[in-house]
């Protein structure tokens, strides 16, 4: 039996959890694959952690629930949730409604195959997704290919939630970063292990902002920041 941990950081997202924490219990994972559920509430003042105390008494199946007391930024929760992650396999999951969960076989194809040590979910090799902003698209797209110039790697997506890890890999690097940094800390850190990556398509369901959507330009410049930082220093 594998066992797959998807960690689900959560910030403020009382309108979408319940429904995801359902669509991951769903999941249509291959056979021989258990699903190991922890979300990680990063201090949300909306009463998103309030309502995941009461589904932790009853949610069938369970699910871990840990809490930060103040807001620290994803990537502050992605690290708490990759220190508890007990599976063989380490999957991250936004607790909104972006990424949906019936992709999962396509992602941990690679890995049960043993071609990949690593998984990209790339919102950008043709799988469906809602048309929103293109200044969006053109800033991922620059991001990553900036990231790609200094990993050497030829990554669709850079930026993409849907990241597989297998777990040995994740608990051999030394992660520091507290908000949307985390993404090109872990490509640039995965390069420099040089793991098996694999990118798959998936779907990509994005929100307005005034849906829900956090990330902001000033998280495209500290991304840019991150992605010299973690690539040109020691």
């Amino acid at each position: 039996m594998t066992r797959l941990s998807v960690v689900i950081p959560a910030y403020n997202e009382h309108h979408t959890v319940e429904d995801l924490l359902r669509r991951v219990a769903e999941a249509p994972v291959p056979e021989g694959v258990e699903i190991d559920m922890l979300v990680v509430d990063d201090g949300s003042s909306d009463g998103t952690a309030e309502l995941l105390r009461e589904l932790e008494k009853k949610a069938d199946p369970p699910f871990r629930l840990i809490e930060h007391p103040h807001n620290r930024g994803k990537g502050a929760a992605l690290r708490t949730g990759f220190e508890q992650a007990e599976g063989d396999l380490v999957l991250v999951q936004d607790a909104d409604l972006e990424y949906d969960p019936r992709d999962y076989p396509v992602l941990l194809e690679p890995i049960l195959d043993d071609k990949a040590d690593v998984v990209y979910g790339s919102r950008f090799l043709g799988g469906p997704h809602r048309v929103l902003f293109f200044w969006h698209y053109v800033g991922n797209r620059m991001l990553t290919t900036l990231s790609n110039m200094l990993t050497d790697l030829n990554l669709s997506d850079m930026e993409t939630c849907y990241k597989v890890f297998r777990a040995e890999l994740l608990r051999g690097m030394k992660l520091s970063s507290e908000r949307f940094g985390i993404e090109p800390e872990l490509t640039a850190k995965v390069a420099k292990a040089k793991a098996r990556i694999y990118e798959v398509p998936i779907s990509y369901h994005g929100r307005t902002y005034a849906e829900g959507k956090k990330i902001g330009w000033r998280d495209g410049v500290s991304a840019i920041w991150a992605i010299l930082r973690y690539n040109l220093l020691p």
